[in-house]
């Protein structure tokens, strides 16, 4: 046995893979042990839930192992799995949780290897270009022993360099929903090989507008392909589109449950409105180093452009991005923060949608999101990776709702900032006061001096209270608590007292009691004298109420003691009793007729199924297909389902513009005025712009004499049906023959052709010569 062992680290040493096997990370993991003496072999204990045990197959994994890959993230675990079964999957991870890996691995273990003359079988369809690359980056990377070959289809770059592409035949396409469909009509490209395709960051394809090109695409596909949909997040027309392209899918919302990374720092700052810039500035000059990256939340493109200015104005370098914003300079602006010339990013949430910065330091939620999934969301976006990050939160007492929204959604307490509060704990605490006056006297000077600043934040306002219509309400349980906290109370927080010092904290201790003071008598009874009329008044009503207002002080005094938790309640594990137990403790036993208490506590055997050989009477799907499924995809597609607010005006409206009210099915329903506008039919009925629609692949074929290449290979079998005619000398056998060699000639040659003709043409000559030069010698 240990010479065996020694055979296979010899075996191990002389491959090509670095001394490393998939499964095993170094030579290490074989060892003898020292207390058999039967020569046994003993490998040491490796963490199960690994790549290797997923039943790959040895190309793929030493392409994963070669990527440095060795544990799958939680995604890839519960994902790759149902993929390779050949279930449609729609999975909701965030941004940088790997779902790359996801649909690539089963895509390498379904393809296997490269098959030339087979034509695409993998269909990746993404947003934006830089995804595409990085997808294409990611395929040559991990199928690079597999050998599969993969074209790229991307809008911009040049169609005739596709066409060819396309023309070799590859495996895997991935491409731009656009570009692609652009294509497909010009090359009346068929997808019937399509076996698998990829909907990458699903969300954000309908948030660009491609919804009309993703259901043409999807009708073109064969109905036997397997389908996966990954997206952050899921909106209503995701999960529509889901319904009608998938069959039976299976919804992953892993990501959701862990909710926030354990390395996010979260910090909720009470603001009040008006001081609501000033905390921004005091945030980026004071608190946050100036190295680090921040990306700014807010909540309509004029706010995007007024913070940006004023942040201009106070020498902070900074970008900004919004989508009404030219598509040029949005990637110009993405590009300048990304590559680090730019520390500040100030964007809406449209916006932020598929910006990757893998190393964001920062986020701060100017204007507190609605939606505690918005918020997850924002934060989401740093602390990735193993690394640290904070979130700061901005929160004016009309956001408190939403707040307490929030603390349930997470299943935190919430906790108001006090002397002995520390930074271990989520705390809601204040800014100092006496930093924000500074930065909030700063800003008037601004607003004085430069006039643009003031119409800016007029039209902030206009657009503020246009999107509070809009914004979704918080929970009427959330309302009703907010009275309850003693917000007003609340504490300066743990993260600026070594920032203020005790004077500070003193100083806004005694502001707390000032606010909180309440004088015993009213104005009429303070300022007027003793023997006025008001003063008496006041007096006999206050003798008439005398025991309602004691009450209410009683019961004011009661709700201070009971101060609102938010802990949910832990159950316990109780073990079930069993028939033993239950004749020691009850002499008699009460039951239902013709039952005995050994039916009811007696353990349940399971029942054997032989799968191979039985026929159920139902079909598995049944409950589905009757919408009687207790954990269908429709349910909870529909709990899972999240919708962004627009972040201009005419996106806002744009919602109401687009339904009216249907009398026949009594609810209302979207309107697209003239849809058929500048658009053309499709062979499956769907309308599509009609700017797709152009000779150029056709002139591409007659420049480079694809169709000649093509003919050739069709050549062969055109031959085999003319030598049948070539033994049969019948006059009709003959003019089929010349038939078919007339079909087979083209107007435009090779250039064997070519060479052949001027031989031809040459010889020609010279026997001309020839006769010339012997009629010459016969005239003399």
């Amino acid at each position: 046995m240990y010479s065996c062992l020694q055979d296979s680290e010899k075996f191990i040493n002389t491959s090509e893979m670095d001394s490393v096997l998939p499964g095993f990370e170094n030579l290490d993991t074989f060892k003898v042990s020292e207390d058999l003496q039967n020569d046994t072999v003993k490998k040491k204990s490796k963490k199960g839930g690994g790549f290797q045990t997923m039943g790959l197959s040895f190309n793929v994994l030493k392409g994963i192992t070669k990527r440095g890959y060795k544990v799958p993230t939680p995604i890839q675990r519960k994902s790759i799995p149902l993929v390779m079964e050949g279930r449609d999957v729609v999975a909701m991870a965030r941004t940088g949780s790997g779902k790359t890996a996801c649909f690539l691995i089963p895509l390498f273990e379904k393809l296997k290897m490269r098959i030339a003359k087979a034509g695409a079988r993998a269909l990746i369809l993404s947003p934006t270009r830089e995804l595409v690359l990085q997808t294409f980056k990611f395929i040559k990377e991990l199928g690079k022993f597999t050998g599969l070959k993969a074209a790229v289809v991307l809008g911009g770059d040049s169609m005739e360099e596709q066409f060819s592409s396309i023309h070799g035949n590859p495996d895997v396409i991935v491409a731009t929903p656009g570009r692609f469909l652009h294509v497909c009509i010009e090359m009346d490209l068929k997808l019937k090989s399509i076996e698998y395709v990829v909907f990458d960051e699903a969300d954000r394809l309908f948030e660009m507008g491609f919804g009309e090109q993703l259901t043409e695409i999807v009708n073109r596909l064969p109905d036997s392909r397997q389908t996966v949909l990954f997206s952050a997040t899921l909106p209503k027309v995701l999960v529509d589109f889901a319904k009608a392209g998938l069959s039976d899918p299976v919804l992953i919302r892993l990501d959701v449950e862990s909710k926030l990374p354990t390395e996010l720092k979260l910090l909720f700052l009470i603001v009040r409105p008006e001081e609501k810039v000033a905390a921004l500035l005091m945030l980026l000059k004071s608190h946050i180093d100036s190295k680090q990256q921040t990306v700014v939340f807010v909540a309509t493109k004029h706010h995007v452009e007024y913070l940006h200015s004023i942040l201009d104005y106070c020498g902070i370098s900074n970008t900004y991005i919004y989508s009404n914003l030219d598509p040029s300079a949005r990637k110009i602006h993405a590009a300048k923060f990304t590559t680090g010339k730019v520390k500040v990013l100030v964007v809406t949430d449209v916006a932020a949608r598929g910006i990757d910065i893998p190393q964001l330091d920062n986020v701060i939620n100017f204007n507190f999101p609605a939606k505690s999934k918005l918020f997850v969301h924002r934060v989401g976006r740093c602390a990735r990776a193993g690394r640290t990050g904070t979130a700061y939160s901005l929160v004016t007492p009309d956001e408190y709702a939403y707040l307490l929204d929030l603390h349930l959604f997470l299943g935190r307490p919430l906790i108001l900032a006090g002397p002995n509060s520390t930074l271990n704990e989520t705390v809601v605490g204040k800014m100092p006061q006496g930093i924000i006056e500074e930065q909030f006297s700063l800003l008037v000077t601004l607003h004085e001096t430069h006039v643009d600043l003031v119409s800016m934040s007029n039209v902030c306002e206009n657009a503020y209270k246009q999107y509070i219509r809009s914004r979704p309400l918080s929970s009427a349980d959330s309302n009703r608590r907010v009275k309850e906290m003693p917000f007003a109370s609340c504490g300066i927080h743990p993260v600026f007292k070594n920032e203020t010092g005790e004077l500070e904290a003193d100083r806004e201790l005694l502001l707390g009691q000032m606010k909180n003071y309440r004088p015993p008598g009213t104005i009429f009874e303070i300022c007027g004298k003793n023997k006025s009329v008001d003063y008496i008044t006041m007096k006999n009503k206050r003798a008439v109420h005398k025991s309602v207002i004691e009450s209410f002080h009683e019961k004011t005094k009661e709700k201070e003691k009971l101060k609102p938790t938010f802990d949910e309640s832990k159950k316990a594990d109780l073990t079930v009793s069993d028939n033993h137990d239950i004749e020691e403790t009850f002499k008699t036993v009460v039951l239902p007729k013709k039952r005995k208490i050994e039916e009811i506590y007696k353990k349940k055997t399971k029942k054997v199924k032989d799968e191979e050989h039985f026929i159920p009477y139902v079909p598995p799907d049944r409950h589905t297909e009757e919408g009687l499924a207790i954990n269908n995809f429709q349910k909870d597609a529909i709990k899972a389902q999240f919708d962004l607010i627009g972040d201009s005006s005419e996106m806002l409206q744009s919602s109401k513009n687009q339904i009216r009210w249907d009398r026949k099915k009594k609810k209302m329903v979207a309107v697209n005025p003239n849809p058929k506008a500048g658009k053309i039919k499709t062979e499956s009925g769907a309308w599509i712009p009609s700017s797709y629609k152009s000779d150029r692949y056709a002139q591409w074929k007659e420049k480079t004499k694809a169709a000649e290449q093509e003919e050739d290979s069709e050549d062969d079998e055109q031959k085999k049906q003319i030598n049948k005619f070539k033994n049969i000398k019948t006059h009709w056998a003959r003019h089929n023959e010349k038939v078919m060699t007339k079909q087979r000639k083209s107007e435009l040659k090779t250039t064997e052709q070519i060479l052949k003709a001027r031989k031809i043409a040459e010889k020609k000559k010279m026997r001309q010569k020839k006769k010339f030069k012997k009629s010459k010698t016969k005239h003399r």
